[in-house]
């Protein structure tokens, strides 16, 4: 992961226990994990300091509820695109494409990215609740582009 060292240091033992290829393994429904050791990351000052990064840490962690109280407390395109993420992953599809018309202007969706996430929605949505292995991959390689783009960004 491309992430500054403070962040990369306190997410660290989460990485650890829980790496990016077993973590999210399911497209629809959360299955909390890790959660003690989330919350103690999420309390450190570095990552409290942008709230993007624990509902993204929540997400991780398959904990929807969390992720979705802090989410829907961010008032920019980033805070809907994690958002639209959150509501893709509990299969509230509708809830989750309207949240995603409020990120367009996102910068990941005007970048030289595999980004789609309108077309992302109606495949899982069309998976019917398997877990297709290429579309976990898929959630996973979204996460992590995000979660990287917050943890550069000034926001």
């Amino acid at each position: 992961m491309n992430l500054p060292p403070e962040i990369a240091a306190a997410c660290a033992p989460l990485f650890s226990q829980l790496p990016l290829d077993q973590a999210m393994p399911h497209l629809v429904g959360s299955h909390p994990t890790q959660t003690d050791l989330i919350e103690t990351i999420v309390s450190n000052p570095v990552i409290a300091a942008k709230p993007a990064l624990a509902s993204a840490l929540w997400l991780y962690g398959s904990d929807l509820d969390r992720s979705h109280t802090i989410s829907q407390g961010i008032e920019d395109s980033t805070g809907s695109f994690w958002h639209g993420i959150m509501h893709r992953r509990e299969g509230d599809f509708s809830n989750s494409h309207y949240w995603m018309r409020r990120a367009a202007r996102h910068p990941l969706m005007a970048a030289p990215t595999d980004l789609d996430p309108d077309g992302f929605i109606d495949e899982v949505a069309a998976a019917n609740g398997t877990d297709k292995p290429e579309l976990v991959a898929k959630q996973r390689a979204e996460w992590l582009v995000l979660f990287e783009y917050c943890a550069n960004s000034g926001d």
